[in-house]
């Protein structure tokens, strides 16, 4: 009897000095196997919000990471504001904003040399090089104006919005549009990039608030508004665009547009476009080459699991379980949940939200952007999120101000872990975030990340993952394919397995991220062979490429 108590009480010994190793001390926490660290950047978000509550104080937010000048430095580009009853901005806080990278951390803005500012209330940003030229593009998405940027090669840009056939006109049955987002894609594989621009609904400004929560004024539901059709714009080659959208079969579908995804999701070779709506069907625009037709609810992707309408924001379309297919995410307010669809082989995708975790994990949340990036390079593609309601009053179990979060993908499991405040997310004040871009902005192969707040300063999270894996970044010339490689898919193999990418400039909530296509390899220091389809049709393939480094490929003559 003695002898039993003393085991058991050396085991007890023996247990709690095991749990006192392995138990973090007070104060402290088990570092996340992904990292970020807050860096500020002096912009803040100036949407000019009111008392009166109009609908576009609580959309503005887009932001864009891009080279602009060809130093190999990826630059930010944010959107900002404007006077809401005039939509100009007639306050030089309200000037969008351009940052040059200096390295090492620092930002310089350029703006008013680069001839950015604007004069709108504008919303989004697609970055793309839609002449070819080498020096990519801006088009920034507004409220009843948009704006087309060329990008001189010198620093500086010229708006050529009206000289390109995409100004200003009023629609006789929608009135002036309201962009939130746009999308540079190839349509046609002719090598040219074609613009779709995605519109939200009709709007004219109130000096006297509409709608209310528990009798304080507030923003009105999407459903007291109109929608408005979404618009696609052929690139004729020499500056100008034309308005195709009724010939492609974009004209006849109205919704409340809030984001644009891009991805040839049947392996096709043609590129095709995921499109969210706030509180209606969401649209899947098959690509037949010469017009699209509208395919969301025979792939299964007009609405969410529980068949309710939601508020479908910002989202990418890419493959993040490494089977090939392109999948699909957007996010949505709390209890809505974050959708999850797994792309197949039959061109169908299957909601995998609750089997994966992400219905449990999100259901509580509220998003607005979204982007799979691989932050630990571990070959699996994670989810960060941009997080903030829409009203100024909160939805039940929701807070108006949150914390972005980062959902690390498990692999093989299919299922995600929800890393917030472990992640160092909580660094800077929850807030209502918006838009989002990624780039590596300090050349270490780890993805960092610029998010926006509604009347907040912007954030830098950079990545500072301790344990990240080999990496390697694909930057595309495209020759007979647009320069960019927009469209472009890519499947990578090491000795771990086969990994799966595309280009595409169009990734979150009203926001552009243009750069080399990023690999996390793992434990792998280099790929066995790197398979590059262009939209021009032709294949090419690498072999032993060395790992944690960026790769130039330019598109072969045939």
């Amino acid at each position: 009897m003695v002898f039993s108590k003393l085991i058991r009480s050396l085991f007890c010994l023996s247990l709690l000095q095991a749990l006192a190793f392995s138990l973090p001390l007070k104060g402290q926490s088990k570092a996340a196997p992904i990292q970020f660290d807050l860096q500020k950047i002096p912009f803040r978000l100036e949407n000019d919000e009111t008392p009166a509550k109009n609908a576009p104080e609580a959309m503005a937010g887009g932001v864009a990471i891009f080279d602009y000048n060809g130093d190999g430095r990826p630059d930010i580009f944010f959107t900002n504001g404007a006077n809401i009853a005039t939509l100009k901005k007639d306050s030089p806080k309200y000037g969008n904003r351009l940052f040059r990278n200096d390295g090492k951390g620092k930002f310089t803005d350029v703006t008013k040399a680069a001839g950015l500012e604007g004069l709108g209330y504008d919303i989004g940003v697609a970055v793309g090089d839609f002449d070819n030229d080498g020096h990519p593009d801006i088009f920034v998405a507004g409220v009843h104006r948009n704006t087309l940027y060329h990008n001189n090669g010198d620093g500086t840009f010229t708006d050529i919005t009206a000289k390109a056939g995409l100004g200003d006109a009023v629609d006789p049955q929608y009135g002036p549009h309201w962009a939130v987002a746009a999308a540079w894609v190839d349509v046609n594989n002719d090598g040219l990039l074609d613009l779709f621009i995605v519109n939200y609904m009709q709007w004219t400004y109130s000096p006297q608030p509409l709608c209310s929560f528990k009798g304080v004024a507030d923003y009105c539901h999407p459903r007291y508004y109109k929608g408005q059709p979404d618009q696609l714009f052929l690139n004729n080659g020499n500056g100008t665009f034309t308005d195709v959208s009724k010939q492609w079969g974009i004209a006849e579908h109205v919704g409340k547009g809030m984001g644009v995804g891009m991805a040839d999701y049947d392996l096709d070779g043609r590129p095709d476009l995921f499109v969210t709506n706030d509180a209606g069907y969401e649209f899947l625009f098959h690509n037949l080459g010469n017009k699209f037709e509208e395919v969301a609810f025979p792939s299964g992707v007009a609405l969410s699991e529980d068949g309710n309408f939601i508020s479908g924001m910002g989202l990418d379309f890419r493959d993040f379980n490494n089977d090939g297919y392109p999948d699909i995410t957007y996010v949505a307010l709390n209890t809505q949940t974050f959708p999850l669809y797994a792309g197949s082989r039959d061109g169908t995708f299957r909601d995998v939200t609750t089997e994966s975790g992400m219905r449990s994990l999100s259901y509580n949340m509220s998003g607005f952007g979204a982007g799979f990036y691989d932050f630990d390079n571990d070959g699996w593609k994670d989810l960060f999120v941009t997080r903030g309601q829409v009203a100024s009053q909160p939805h039940p179990g929701s807070d108006i101000d949150q914390y972005n979060t980062v959902f690390r993908n498990l692999g093989p499991s299919g299922k995600w872990a929800a890393l917030t405040g472990e992640a160092g997310l909580t660094a800077s004040p929850a807030a209502r975030h918006r838009g989002c871009a990624f780039g590596d902005l300090d050349g270490d192969g780890r993805v960092d990340v610029v998010a926006t707040g509604l009347g907040k300063d912007a954030e830098i999270w950079m990545n500072r993952s301790a344990n990240s894996g080999h990496w390697l970044d694909i930057a595309l010339r495209g020759t007979k394919s647009n320069r960019d490689g927009i469209g472009a898919r890519i499947k990578l193999v090491t000795k771990s397995g086969a990994e799966y990418n595309h280009m595409t400039t169009s990734v979150c909530y009203a926001s552009s991220s243009d750069g080399p296509v990023h690999f996390g390899l793992g434990p792998d220091n280099r790929a066995e062979s790197v398979e590059i389809h262009w939209p021009s049709g032709i294949v090419q393939t690498l072999h032993d490429i060395a790992a944690d480094r960026i790769l130039k490929v330019t598109e072969p003559s045939q």
